[in-house]
């Protein structure tokens, strides 16, 4: 979809978006991070971090401050690609962000009790 007139449109004014916007960048890369779990949203949210990387310097400057070259930048951060956690932390490092943890929403449900230990007398 990016090769369309349409595509290219939308795709330059996310990418304003993102650089205009620092919360909605951190709620779109949130999205993104949630969606890797899932094998059928990977592509999608490997492919937000990469409109950030662009929305931020550009691939080529990212990938240079991340320490790592524009190609291996680009096949992580493809439909098909698969980042390293290296990669991912590199990437958000560079444009001013880190990754932290949260309770999956499974795990929130399941309140697990602390075993008790009872002694027969």
């Amino acid at each position: 979809m990016r090769n369309s007139k349409a595509g290219n449109s939308f795709h330059a004014w996310e990418i304003e978006q993102l650089k205009a916007d620092r919360e909605l960048t951190v709620e779109f890369l949130i999205a993104a991070m949630e969606s890797l779990d899932n094998p059928e949203e990977r592509a999608g949210g490997l492919l937000a971090l990469r409109d950030v990387a662009e929305a931020y310097g550009g691939l080529g400057l990212v990938a240079a401050q991340a320490g790592i070259s524009r190609e291996s930048l680009y096949r992580a951060l493809s439909p098909k690609g698969n980042p390293t956690l290296k990669t991912l932390i590199a990437v958000l490092n560079t444009v001013g962000l880190r990754l932290s943890v949260t309770p999956a929403p499974q795990a929130r449900k399941r309140q697990t009790k602390a075993p008790s230990h009872s002694v027969a007398a």
